[in-house]
C-alpha cells in the first residue's frame, strides 16, 4: 500500500508543480478573464473557440492574413534583389569594358625606386 500512495503523490506533485508554473506565468488569470467575458458577453459569438483566440491574443491580426502580408512583401524584395543583381552585372560588364580600354602602365615605369628618395 506504500507504493500505491507513493505512486499517487507523484502525479499529483507534478500536476500542482503545473498549476504553478501556468499561475506564475499569468496564463490561468489570462484564461479564467477570457471566459468569463466569454460568459457574461449576452450575445454569444457563433464560434467560441474563435472569441478566445481573439482575445487572448488582444487584437494581433490573424496569422494567415499576416502570413498573406509577409509572403507578399517576401515577393517584392525578391523582385528587387532580382532588379539589383542584374543592374550590378551590367555595371561590373560597364566596368570591364572601361578597363579594358584604359592602358594599364607597366611595373615600375613612372614610380620611383622602393626606399630611394
Amino acid at each position: 500500500s506504500r507504493m500505491s500512495t507513493t505512486a499517487k503523490q507523484a502525479p499529483n506533485t507534478k500536476r500542482e508543480e503545473f498549476r504553478k508554473y501556468l499561475e506564475q506565468g499569468g496564463v490561468l488569470d489570462a484564461i479564467t478573464k477570457v471566459l468569463v467575458s466569454l460568459y457574461e458577453d449576452p450575445e454569444k459569438p457563433n464560434d467560441a473557440l474563435d472569441y478566445v483566440r481573439q482575445q487572448l491574443l488582444g487584437g494581433v491580426p490573424d496569422a494567415s492574413e499576416n502570413v498573406d502580408a509577409l509572403n507578399t512583401e517576401l515577393a517584392q524584395w525578391k523582385q528587387k534583389v532580382e532588379q539589383l543583381e542584374q543592374e550590378n552585372k551590367q555595371l561590373k560588364d560597364r566596368l570591364s569594358q572601361l578597363e579594358e580600354g584604359i592602358p594599364t602602365l607597366a611595373s615600375g615605369e613612372g614610380q620611383s625606386p622602393a626606399g630611394a628618395e
